[in-house]
């Protein structure tokens, strides 16, 4: 029996860059009101959410993404050349196939890198996180860009008062390099397809093809069980992470959830007794749920004002429609 030659890959992996992308148009609460029954209060109320970006037609998924991750390999000291992956998490590219991770690779580099899409919604960072890990560890790719993106505005149904005020636009990106220590710790994710009814697009692409439904399909979900389910099942997986990474709560520095709702994040933090040194990613207010590019424009944005610092040790954890979650414990960048 002929031996398979052993992959030579790096001890560790770690992210080296993270880079972000919001479309130019900020989209107030006042512009949701003029659909729905409601009021600015109740909104900010329920869900903390003050403004989200809307792309505009020039803002598409790859547009997007190629422009995080150009910012993501300069802040990485990386050569687009060296690209050898290029992992996309995205529900809402409307291409079943190519993937458009192949679409963004031309654009971004020569080197023809493995490239494809994964569908985690908005535990998809996570999901991509892990998958880069594993490659630059296995030896396959020696650098792998991870990118989350959506153009959510897409699939809003802005008559659904549930849901209307949610969806916001954007990308977000991180590149996942070698390391000699242990910077991405193990990943602790699942599936519960059983609550798959609780987060959903509303009918099939083909109920609209066929003018079965004339309503373009949305996301639509049902929020209470969601909220139950995320601050009590959620917590339970972030404190998961932080024991298989060999850490406690008072070890961190920062703690990056998916940013669904500030009411669930703020719950998530009284249940895991986060320190008050610790500091939160609330990025939601500003910036709204944009599902799978939500952590990383988080973790952007708190380096890039100083709220988080190179060498951090931070906590993230996505989660959504399936449902599905991720979680791991990272250096920060």
């Amino acid at each position: 029996m002929a031996k398979i030659k052993p992959s030579k890959g790096a001890p560790y992996a770690r992210i080296l860059g993270v880079g972000g992308y919001r479309p130019t148009r900020v989209v107030p609460n006042e512009v949701i009101l003029e659909k729905i029954d409601s009021s600015d209060e109740w909104i900010r109320s329920r869900s903390g959410i003050a403004t989200r970006h809307w792309a505009s037609p020039e803002e598409t998924v790859t547009a997007m993404s190629v422009e995080a991750a150009g910012k993501a390999l300069a802040n990485a000291g990386v050569s687009p050349e060296q690209i050898g992956g290029v992992i996309v998490s995205t529900v809402s590219h409307f291409k079943q196939t190519p993937a458009v991770a192949t679409e963004i690779a031309d654009q971004i580099t020569q080197s023809k890198p493995a490239a494809f899409d994964i569908s985690a919604g908005c535990a998809g960072f996570g999901y991509g996180l892990t998958l880069a890990k594993g490659m630059v560890v296995e030896g396959s790719a020696e650098y792998v860009l991870v990118i989350g993106v959506e153009r959510l505005s897409d699939l809003t149904d802005l008559e659904d008062r549930a849901t209307a005020f949610l969806f916001g636009d954007g990308a977000g990106a991180v590149v996942v390099g070698p390391s000699q220590e242990p910077e991405i710790g193990p990943t602790v994710w699942g599936s519960e397809g059983d609550k798959s009814e609780t987060i959903k697009q509303t009918v099939p692409w083909t109920d609209y093809r066929d003018g079965t439904v004339e309503r373009f399909p949305a996301i639509t979900q049902e929020g209470q069980a969601v909220f139950r389910w995320a601050v009590f099942e959620m917590a339970k997986v972030a404190q998961q992470a932080l024991d298989a990474a060999g850490i406690t709560a008072a070890d961190l520095d920062v703690f990056i959830p998916h940013q669904a709702n500030m009411r669930i994040i703020d719950s998530m933090v009284k249940t895991l007794k986060l320190p008050e040194h610790v500091t939160v990613a609330r990025d939601v207010e500003t910036t709204g749920n944009t599902s799978a590019a939500s952590i990383p424009l988080a973790m952007e944005r708190l380096l890039a004002t100083g709220q988080a610092k190179s060498g951090d040790t931070a906590l993230v954890i996505g989660f959504g429609a399936g449902l599905v979650y991720a979680a791991t414990v990272v250096t920060l960048p």
